[in-house]
């Protein structure tokens, strides 16, 4: 019988972890996606959480957005922003000041909360 080394039991277990986190996490973002997107109405297709090293989320050019599932580790405000800043890249796909005062429509304290999340690192 083959017996799993020390390294591949935390590999096996780490990866057991993230795909619980994902699934706690999914039916959050999912949730705040919806709610937001009552006030912005865009259109968007696929929602992936993913375990990211140095995004806490991204949209692409096709309107897929992405959630890192690090995200249940942080305060709930700090989920809403993310979830809005990744909206509002479906209308500007850039930090421009257009973009900014779109985020700022349902989040007008976002300054503090990027700065936040800049701080925790990821």
């Amino acid at each position: 019988m083959h017996q799993l080394s020390e390294y591949q039991k935390k590999i096996t277990l780490d990866k057991q972890v993230i795909n619980h986190v994902k699934k706690i996490i999914r039916p959050i973002i999912l949730f705040k996606l919806e709610e937001f997107n009552r006030y912005y109405n865009f259109s968007y297709n696929r929602v992936s959480i993913r375990h990211q090293k140095s995004r806490w989320g991204s949209c692409s050019s096709d309107g897929n957005l992405n959630f890192n599932c690090k995200l249940l580790c942080v305060r709930d405000e700090l989920i809403n922003y993310v979830v809005v800043h990744e909206l509002c890249h479906l209308k500007e796909m850039n930090h421009s000041k257009k973009f900014w005062a779109l985020v700022a429509e349902t989040i007008p304290h976002y300054k503090e909360l990027r700065r936040e999340l800049k701080n925790i690192g990821n």
